[in-house]
């Protein structure tokens, strides 16, 4: 009988300082460097949910990838809702900090994207609540970079950081 309560101490022993030293480090690895998350909506289709509201994509979210605010235009990134603090939306990188962009359906016809900011699209215009409605974002309001499609198993794919051939930029700053 002692000899088994031994076996129950030492094993909980064991465990208790596993999960102390798990803890921390998966809470520090899914908040700098990566964690997935699931996409709902239709406003990135067909790139993310072509099934439409029967299926969820479940992403890979880079974290590490936007530490220093490094975009380029085309990639999917999550970030902080501009009008809801509470909420994280995800759309495409259309136009960087200097880029002159022809909006679509913005209170301007043209946008000059200021320093330290993106202008971000949902693929699916119209059924998008992105720079259009809200206009160029924050790159402080960068959560992460999508780089992979997790589930469902017959997606799994790498997302490719291509621009939409309709969403050519009237002026870039490296021209």
């Amino acid at each position: 009988m002692a000899q088994s309560q031994g076996w129950v101490k030492r094993y909980l022993k064991a465990f208790c300082k596993g999960f102390f030293v798990a803890v921390p480090v998966a809470v520090t690895f899914l908040d700098r460097v990566a964690c997935v998350a699931r996409v709902e909506g239709a406003s990135m289709q067909p790139s993310l949910n072509p099934g439409g509201s029967q299926s969820s994509d479940v992403v890979l979210l880079n974290h590490w990838k936007v530490r220093n605010f490094e975009v380029q235009r085309g990639d999917i990134v999550s970030l902080v809702s501009p009008k809801n603090p509470e909420q994280k939306i995800i759309k495409r990188v259309i136009a960087l900090e200097g880029d002159i962009i022809r909006t679509m359906g913005h209170k301007n016809r043209y946008v000059k994207v200021p320093r330290g900011h993106i202008w971000v699209e949902g693929d699916h215009h119209g059924h998008s609540f992105d720079s259009n409605s809200f206009g160029p974002v924050s790159l402080g309001l960068l959560h992460a970079h999508a780089t992979h499609i997790l589930w469902p198993p017959e997606r799994w794919q790498k997302l490719e950081s291509v621009l939409p051939p309709e969403r050519i930029l009237v002026k870039s700053e490296e021209e």
